[in-house]
């Protein structure tokens, strides 16, 4: 039975969305990935959604959406993505804090260089 990842932030708009994504694609194999956050926005960050479907072809919007923690499973792994809004408490601690700054409202050089950062990070999770 593959281990449950759930990356955390307040909104679950733009990076946990991101971090979602990217896990599947890289490692879906070998872990289920889940996003969720403690409020949600009517839909996903729309320049998180550019610039992944840009950079790796894929479509979060295709089986992604902002949830609440309470509509994902129990997860193994708690992983916070940062917090520069600070951190929502799910219940238990988290298992790693990414702290990662929220690139909402910059521009795409920005933006691509935290979706690169989350790359990395979920990449390490299969080490």
């Amino acid at each position: 039975m593959k281990k449950k990842i759930a990356f955390i932030c307040i909104h679950n708009s733009c990076r946990s969305q991101i971090a979602e994504a990217l896990g599947n694609h890289f490692l879906g194999n070998k872990f289920d990935f889940y996003s969720a956050g403690t409020m949600t926005k009517p839909k996903i960050n729309q320049d998180a959604v550019r610039l992944v479907k840009q950079l790796y072809n894929i479509d979060m919007e295709e089986k992604q959406y902002s949830k609440t923690i309470d509509k994902i499973p129990q997860p193994d792994i708690a992983i916070s993505m940062g917090c520069d809004v600070g951190c929502p408490y799910i219940g238990r601690e988290f298992d790693q804090n990414w702290g990662l700054q929220d690139p909402t409202g910059t521009d795409d050089e920005n933006f691509i260089r935290i979706i690169k950062e989350i790359e990395t990070k979920v990449l390490a999770l299969g080490e």
